[in-house]
């Protein structure tokens, strides 16, 4: 499984990375062909003026690709709310394959 981890507008600590390699190390246990994961991780301007925190999930498994994307006001969270939304994805679709 290939992951890349991008931040747009800032340099992300160690922890915050590390927390998102831990998270996405999870996903294999909701889907077994997964290809690649892509998260950006990004600040999201209003004219000059920080806003939000953005997370965004790509992930890759044959035939067929997922994308989430949530904002708070951490990284963690936004992160966290995108991981949930896209281990639910990836259930759904086991299910329907099962089925």
């Amino acid at each position: 499984m290939n992951v890349q981890i991008q931040t747009v507008h800032f340099d992300a600590d160690n922890k915050l990375i590390e927390h998102v390699n831990a998270k996405v190390e999870k996903m294999k246990t909701f889907h077994d062909r997964i290809i690649g994961v892509e998260v950006y991780l990004k600040l999201e301007n209003l004219s000059q003026q920080i806003k939000d925190k953005v997370a965004e999930i790509k992930v890759y498994v044959p035939k067929h690709s997922y994308f989430v994307k949530h904002s708070s006001k951490t990284f963690e969270e936004s992160f966290d709310r995108a991981f949930d939304s896209m281990v639910n994805q990836l259930k759904r679709q086991k299910e329907k394959m099962l089925a």
